[in-house]
Parts: structure tokens; sequence; C-alpha cells
């Protein structure tokens, strides 16, 4: 027996994609909200949300999701562990294929799938990643008690990485190219100002040690006093290499829009791949 053709998915479970569930249900629209791989978006790997009215002592990400999804929930939005992986957006109803090998019809849809984050490209990452080797602090940093970790970027996400587990590591070190943070002020100072974090200017992780078996248990760091050590030991090669003991390595570099499924769609993306947007009114 097919299944019915949805008034409107939702393509996201993170905060955006529980706010237009929340919505939707309230206009009878009875969203399907399609979760994606990791239900509730990067809100759940967040300890401390500070930011958000209405919680002036804050709460935790995941809860803060929990109580989205009950709200939608309470409206009438169902929710769908699927992603959608190619999506035929001309004519109706729109024809959309999910990860679980279903093709699913709609109506409308909203794009509110986040983005995923980013890797170095350091020598046994793909090895590694889950051995010792994260890009969720919230996740795995109660794994590392006593352990020395490193903290790979500068922004906001690496300071709220390196002071969560710095609540756990003996020490934590924050890597970053540059010679100064392109992290908020505040969050940097917290950072700067904690005695169990340390930080390396104008580094880059070039090898990761280890294996599955012992997980991650040093990393190779390249350096160069005018920065950005990658490209220029590509140049010339004029790079100093250090080679450090360490138990964890936690990369917080940014993210990547998970749009892919839109590639071949008249949907306007830039370069980095996010959905043009029209000012202030609809989406692209």
């Amino acid at each position: 027996m097919s299944r019915k053709t949805q008034d409107l998915v939702i393509a996201g479970s993170g905060i955006a994609g529980l706010s237009a569930a929340v919505y939707a249900a309230r206009a009878d629209l009875e969203p399907l909200v399609l979760e994606g791989d990791e239900p509730g978006g990067q809100l759940t790997l967040t300890t401390d949300v500070e930011n958000y009215l209405g919680f002036p002592d804050g709460l935790g990400g995941m809860e803060l999701v929990q109580r989205g999804r009950e709200q939608a929930e309470r409206f009438g939005a169902t929710f769908e562990h699927a992603r959608i992986e190619h999506a035929d957006l001309d004519g109706q109803p729109l024809q959309l294929s999910l990860s679980t090998g279903e093709t699913l019809r709609a109506r409308a849809l909203t794009v509110a799938t986040g983005a995923s984050a980013r890797w170095v490209g350091a020598d046994n990452e793909d090895e590694l990643m889950g051995y010792g080797l994260s890009t969720c602090a919230t996740c795995d940093g109660a794994f590392h008690r006593g352990d020395d970790v490193l903290v790979i970027g500068g922004g906001d996400s690496a300071m709220e990485e390196a002071l969560f587990l710095a609540k756990f590591a003996d020490s934590v070190t924050v890597v970053h190219r540059r010679d100064e943070l392109r992290a908020s002020e505040i969050m940097a100072e917290r950072a700067r100002d904690h005695d169990a974090i340390e930080f390396r200017w104008n580094t880059e992780l070039d090898v990761l040690h280890g294996s599955q078996n012992e997980g991650v248990t040093g990393a190779t760091l390249i350096s160069h006093p005018d920065g950005h050590p990658t490209k220029r030991a590509a140049n010339d090669g004029d790079v100093e290499t250090e080679t450090v003991a360490v138990g964890g390595v936690f990369y917080a570099i940014g993210h990547t829009p998970n749009t892919g499924f839109l590639e071949d769609t008249d949907v306007d993306r830039d370069e980095a791949g996010y959905v043009v947007t029209q000012p202030a009114r609809r989406d692209g």
C-alpha cells in the first residue's frame, strides 16, 4: 500500500526544523519531519544554551531539542528517522527519495537540514574518527578523563569544546593556524582564563597517531611563525614539526551544509552549498 501524499515534509530536526514543525502543525498541515542522521541537529552537541529568550539560567541543548519535539508532536507533527537522498522538485507532487529506500510524495518541502562538521584532512583521520578523534566534545569528552587532548579551531565552537573538555581532561591545548582567535571576546576570554587550557598559535594538525585498538595516542603538529603552516609547507617546506602525546583530538573548524540532495534541482545555492534565500520574505 502506497503512502499518502504529505501536505508538508520538513527535512531536518534541529531547532529550525522543530520551529517549522510547530508552526506548520498549528496550521493543521500535519507536517512530517525527517530527522536525518543526527536527530536534533547541532544543538544536541551544545552543553549550555545561555542566549535563548525565556531561560535566564540557561538549559542544555538536548533538553531544548526534546522540549521542541514534544511541542511539535502536541500539535500533530510526526517524525521519521530518514534523510532525503535525492529530490525531484519539478511538478506536483514533489518526489523525495529517502535513505530508507522509499519515495515520499509531498506538496511542499521545508529544508532545515543544517550542516555537518568539517574534517581537517590529517593523515589517519578516517581510521581514527570515533576512536579518540571526535567532532563532539559533549558526546565524547567524558571518555577522556585524565587525558591530554587537542582542540583544533579558533572560533566560538572551539572555545566551547575546550571549556567543556577542561572538566575532564588533565590539559586542553587549542591548536589554531593563525595568531589570533576568531571567537567572540567573551568566549575567548573564558578559554584564556582557564588554567587547564593552553594555546598553540600558527599551528596545524598534520598526522594522527594510534589505532582503532588503542585509540589516538599522539599527533604531529606543524607550525610557522607567519601562520597557515600547511600552505607554507606546500610552497617551501619551511615549517617546524613536533609530535606530541595526546589521548584525544577534537575538531571544531566549522561545518558544511547538508544540501547535497538539492544538487540536481533548480534551488539556488551559493559556492559553499548554502541555499540562497530572498531577503526577508521566502526561500529560494
